[in-house]
């Protein structure tokens, strides 16, 4: 998620991309001209209000009249994304014509739109990097696949075909001998142009950045005589890009990447990330409470619609449960040492319905990464030294939260395989009770609290693929 295996600070140049501006049921995408206004830095912004179209569409008019441009309106759950390079932008889209009907607004981060202003450009190739495939088998390295019993699980399913998960990271390699097979480029997307939809054919595969795909491999590397085999290899899996070129997953492309897989028909969705530039969003009455409220609606209405995420708990072994101090954020600008409190959420991980994963190492121990808190973690997975794909056909071990994740993402999709009918609460629910009870360390630690069957460090026990796919 951050810290060890979290995509940040990409240094690769990615291909400027054309958007897509296509309009989907839940969000519509605009390119309206920026009026003449105040010069400032181009910043984007989310603006909240009653979920109606007749009310949102009188906040898009707000938005264009205070010298700003709708980007996505999400008329279902009420949030519009804009641009503008108007200072005193959220100021004047409250107090001019149809003002009223916003209720919060903010900015999206500290430092000034990398991506530039929104419209139509031109696409260059993508460079792919390459490596040599690995020809044989590696399933006997895959420690992770045992302790969760995936390995006996494969004995009553692989998983379903009907069955689509949305890698939402860096992107995936999609050429990749072991992601191939199972990937899925029709309902694939990149929404790192300021969280635009965009479906242009190779944008959604990664630059340097190798997350995505490893993340990927985890879930469905394919069963065909090739290096691994992930959790779920005969389910389907699709690219949702939200980390744009230096490494930043901004409140926009978090939004934009949910919205995507819930419109279409992601059954699970995978995030090993947390949303920048805040590592916790607090619930005030600025910038940060503005963007909490509209992430939040986007997951619920996500899950109301049927997907299912899965996040990781982060990399700063920090307790959850009891937020004391900040001092890395805002990491796009200049970090400031700050008292938080519990009401400051790391998201997505953090939201309301989402599967919150802590890491464990081999030996089933609290990997010393891992965040952990009292019911703050749901379940935990293995996360130190995971074996999977890589970019241009190779393999590679990588250390996080960011690789528990995507082994409880899989277990969610044989879940979802074996039980068509069931939603997301349906999901969480089996997550949760067929976990492995997990005690906290014979040698004491004050930061494990609770008990056997849920604590600090574990949550509900260690994620148990098989249990799972026998219900």
């Amino acid at each position: 998620m951050s810290r060890t295996s979290r995509p940040r600070r990409l240094s690769a140049s990615l291909a400027a991309a054309t958007l897509a501006l296509t309009s989907l049921s839940a969000a519509t995408a605009y390119a309206a001209p920026l009026d003449d206004a105040a010069p400032g830095p181009l910043m984007n912004y989310v603006i909240n209000a009653k979920a109606s179209p007749g009310h949102v569409r009188k906040v898009e008019d707000a938005v264009q009249h205070a010298g700003g441009t709708v980007l996505s309106s999400y008329r279902e759950f009420g949030v519009v994304v804009a641009q503008s390079t108007n200072a005193n932008f959220k100021v004047d889209v409250r107090a001019g014509r149809n003002g009223r009907e916003v209720q919060s607004v903010g900015a999206t981060r500290t430092a000034a739109v990398s991506e530039g202003a929104s419209g139509l450009s031109s696409v260059d190739s993508v460079d792919e990097t390459t490596a040599t495939p690995v020809p044989d088998p590696r399933e006997s390295e895959q420690w992770d696949m045992v302790q969760i019993k995936a390995d006996q699980a494969h004995n009553v399913t692989d998983g379903s075909r009907r069955v689509l998960v949305g890698i939402n990271d860096s992107g995936v390699d999609d050429t990749h001998p072991d992601l191939a097979p199972n990937f899925d480029a029709r309902d694939s997307v990149s929404c790192v142009k300021n969280g635009v939809p965009d479906q242009t054919p190779g944008i959604w595969r990664p630059t340097t950045s190798p997350h995505g795909t490893h993340v990927a491999g985890t879930v469905a590397a394919a069963r065909n005589g090739v290096g691994i085999v992930g959790v779920a290899p005969g389910v389907r899996i699709a690219s949702v890009k939200v980390v744009n070129d230096d490494g930043f997953i901004y409140p926009e492309y978090s939004i934009c990447g949910i919205v995507w897989a819930a419109e279409h028909h992601m059954d699970v969705t995978n995030h090993s990330y947390f949303i920048d530039p805040f590592q916790f969003w607090c619930k005030d009455n600025g910038d940060q409470g503005a963007v909490q409220e509209a992430v939040r609606r986007a997951y619920a209405w996500a899950a109301d619609l049927g997907t299912l995420s899965v996040a990781a708990a982060g990399n700063s072994n920090y307790d959850l449960s009891n937020k004391t101090t900040d001092t890395t954020s805002p990491n796009d600008s200049t970090p400031v040492a700050r008292t938080i409190d519990n009401n400051c959420l790391d998201m997505p991980t953090e939201l309301p319905g989402v599967i919150t994963v802590a890491s464990t190492t081999q030996d089933r121990a609290k990997s010393s990464f891992s965040n952990f808190g009292l019911h703050k973690i749901d379940v935990a997975a293995p996360g130190s030294s995971i074996l999977s794909t890589l970019p241009g056909g190779g393999y590679g071990s990588m250390s996080g939260t960011s690789m528990a994740s995507p082994h409880v993402t899989g277990i969610a999709a044989l879940l979802k395989s074996t039980h068509p009918w069931w939603g997301p609460r349906d999901l969480e629910r089996a997550l949760q009770r067929e976990a492995d009870d997990t005690a906290c360390p014979t040698t004491p630690d004050a930061r494990c609290t609770g008990t056997t069957a849920n604590n600090a460090f574990y949550g509900e026990g260690i994620a148990d693929a098989l249990d799972a796919v026998h219900r």
